[in-house]
């Protein structure tokens, strides 16, 4: 630095060239030194920079190395302010836009940290950095499609190579068949190309794929381990997957690196939840928070957590936040209504209508405020308004998703065909020995929830959640790489001798295995789709139990149609829909009734509430346990419950929700029609035996 100093004085009394070249050297040697000591010793590359701008004030590359360096070591305000005034120097910068752009975000101010990274990307659209921060900003906020379009412009622009760029575009643009040829080819002439690899794994996550993206990205951290990006697009195939033990091994693996990143740490705090472990997830989210305030997304996971934990106050405080940070998000109002037992005020009824009056309120935020105000007015009685801003959201939500129920009613009659009482009794004895499962099948709002509370108030068995494994592990037999390929599944069961069916009922315990919190020899998997994979139940663990959840059709219809679900169930955003959903699946459990008589215990809801005890000791006689006083006190278990039922669960048996349908019966006929027989005939079912009605 003293080098620097006296060739500066000397330049400064000579208008010789070669003077000035040298000081122009020694200033890259220094500024060169000051870069270096960022990653090492920010504190040291601050001291280096004020000491260049000591003697060179206006020298905005140590003005940038003074900012960065700052942000480094935590002194959030101070660098703001320090490159706020750069940016006012140099206003076409990008670097500068940049980095107070990532020094914004830091402090939470995400608003205006867009702002300024999208100055970035106009000024330099070739600047791959400022396009995978504007997307790590939309991961954060939850809009997916939006971080999607960011990270292929980061892809896009980090490569050189005319194939790869080809490549990206396509990407950028979803033309998703045309990047993955072009992919494919690159990388039979350069397998090891790791860009290449990761782009094909954003191409195989985008369309569902993600044992593919998993595969793939594993490869490309084994030839890069250091590819940061790479290791979070892993860490979130394996989450999708519901490898939830393995993503945390690799979030951590991201934290050590950065262990400041809010998007790392809010994804750690996510697989924390699908791992159950709430208490850890409630500190993780409460961490993330105190450094990033201005996070209202994270608001809301925080919310769903602490309700998940029944710490109600405190959840609806989070949302509140949630709500004051971002009016706009339809999905923390949605989230208070989503309690079941909060009531929405008038003032927040005015303000969620104030937001639909926007033209350009976006979909995602309209959907859920039509179901957050349909849930208000019901509360208030406005029935004909309330089903209006239900059939709207339900409307919207149809419309992304393209369910097609005739696809369910092809899958029912396949699995008829295949699953019949000789195909059983042919494979008797096969499979995993093990009891431990509890299998609560059926359709969403039948009281799953409720039988599960009953059931894990038993010293026996343990409550988890909706597990995603038995799912997963159908999806990976049925063997498809493309939307338009044929599952394997359910067919291929029968293929498969007792040593892989044995292994498969190992692979689900193991799976499952992070779930189980306690030494409870029992646990409970309710995820209602199961339905579907009965036969497969059978067949890998033929020991464990099943019990189908049922609710008179009109009552669990209805009650689903008008429940936005976080994710999956599909079928239920339609009046027509969930009624021929409900119908299938009436159909599939008749027919297993024939195919494994006695294996199925079913419960109905209504016979829960009105003759509780009696059905209590009917469940647990089924499951082989003796009764205990605590099943019918389960209201007092304070286990986390992470479904909508979550805090009617935590109230003693009530009938108010028993015929809550009637109130909308003018507008149900279509859901009358679609159901046909099974509504006619309830509790007996079109082609088995009659039972007696509750």
């Amino acid at each position: 630095m003293r080098e620097l100093r006296s060739r500066v004085l000397v330049a400064e009394s000579t208008p010789k060239t070669a003077d000035k070249s040298e000081v122009s050297g020694s200033l890259s040697v220094a500024l060169n030194h000051a870069r270096r000591l960022l990653d090492t010793n920010p504190a040291l590359a601050e001291q280096q920079a004020d000491e260049i701008l000591g003697i060179l004030p206006d020298n905005p590359e140590a003005a940038l190395i003074r900012g960065i360096a700052k942000r480094r070591a935590g002194d959030l305000n101070a660098a703001r302010m320090s490159l706020a005034t750069l940016v006012a120097a140099r206003p076409h910068w990008p670097t500068a836009q940049y980095e107070l752009g990532l020094t914004l975000a830091a402090l939470g101010s995400n608003d205006e940290a867009e702002k300024m990274l999208a100055r970035a990307t106009e000024l330099n659209p070739q600047m791959s950095e400022a396009w995978r921060a504007l997307g790590d900003l939309a991961t954060a906020a939850g809009d997916i499609g939006a971080a999607d379009a960011f990270y292929a412009k980061q892809i896009k622009t980090s490569v050189n190579n005319p194939v790869l760029i080809e490549a990206a575009a396509a990407l950028v643009e979803n033309r998703l068949a045309i990047a993955e040829r072009y992919l494919k080819d690159f990388l039979k002439r350069f397998p090891t190309d790791v860009a290449a690899i990761r782009m094909l794994a954003e191409v195989a996550a985008r369309i569902g794929r993600y044992a593919d993206a998993e595969t793939l990205l594993r490869r490309c951290l084994e030839l890069a381990p250091g590819f940061d990006a790479a290791r979070h697009n892993y860490s979130v195939a394996l989450l999708r997957q519901g490898k939830a033990a393995e993503a945390l091994v690799e979030v951590d693996k991201l934290l050590t690196v950065d262990p400041s990143d809010p998007g790392y740490r809010n994804l750690k705090a996510a697989v924390l939840g699908h791992l159950g472990d709430y208490p850890r997830t409630i500190a993780a989210y409460a961490d993330v928070l105190r450094d990033y305030p201005n996070q209202p997304r994270a608001w809301m996971s925080y919310g769903h957590a602490l309700k998940t934990a029944g710490r109600l106050t405190e959840s609806i405080a989070a949302y509140r936040h949630s709500i004051d940070q971002s009016p706009r998000l339809g999905e923390a109002y949605w989230s208070l209504a989503n309690l079941k037992t909060y009531f929405l005020s008038d003032a927040d009824v005015i303000a969620m209508e104030a937001q639909l009056a926007h033209p350009d309120l976006r979909d995602e935020d309209r959907l859920h405020f039509h179901f957050a105000l349909g849930k208000a007015l019901e509360d208030r009685s406005d029935f004909a308004t309330s089903f209006a801003h239900y059939t709207k959201g339900n409307a919207i939500r149809k419309e992304q998703l393209g369910y097609e129920a005739e696809k369910t009613s092809e899958r029912v009659a396949q699995m008829k065909k295949l699953f019949s009482r000789p195909f059983f009794d042919q494979r008797a004895g096969l499979g995993c020995e093990a009891a431990d499962p509890i299998f609560i099948v059926g359709l969403p709002r039948s009281g799953s929830t409720l039988i599960e509370q009953i059931l894990s108030s038993h010293s026996a068995i343990e409550g988890t959640m909706e597990l995603p494994d038995l799912g997963a592990m159908a999806m990976a037999l049925g063997g498809r790489r493309k939307r338009a390929d044929k599952s394997l599944y359910p067919e291929i069961l029968a293929e498969l001798d007792g040593e892989r069916l044995r292994a498969l009922g190992n692979e689900y315990l193991t799976r499952t295995r992070p779930q189980r919190k306690t030494a409870r020899p029992l646990f409970i998997d309710k995820t209602p789709q199961n339905f579907f994979h009965v036969g497969m139940i059978q067949l890998i663990l033929p020991n464990a139990k099943i019990i189908d959840a049922r609710r008179h059709p009109l009552g669990a219809c209805f009650s689903g149609f008008k429940q936005h679900f976080a994710r999956g169930q599909a079928f239920s955003y339609g009046l027509d829909d969930i009624g021929r959903y409900y119908r299938d699946y009436v159909e599939l459990m008749a027919h297993f009734d024939i195919a494994l008589p006695g294996k199925v215990h079913r419960v109905f809801y209504e016979r829960m509430v009105n003759d509780t005890e009696d059905e209590v000791r009917r469940l647990l006689e089924y499951c082989g346990l003796e009764f205990e006083g605590a099943c019918l006190r389960f209201h007092e278990n304070d286990r986390a419950v992470r479904t909508p039922s979550s805090e009617q669960v935590r109230r003693p048996i009530f009938r108010d929700g028993l015929d809550h349908w009637r109130r909308f019966e003018p507008w149900l006929e279509p859901l009358k029609i679609a159901l046909g027989d099974a509504l006619a005939l309830y509790p007996a079912v079109p082609g088995s035996a009659t039972q007696t009605p509750p």
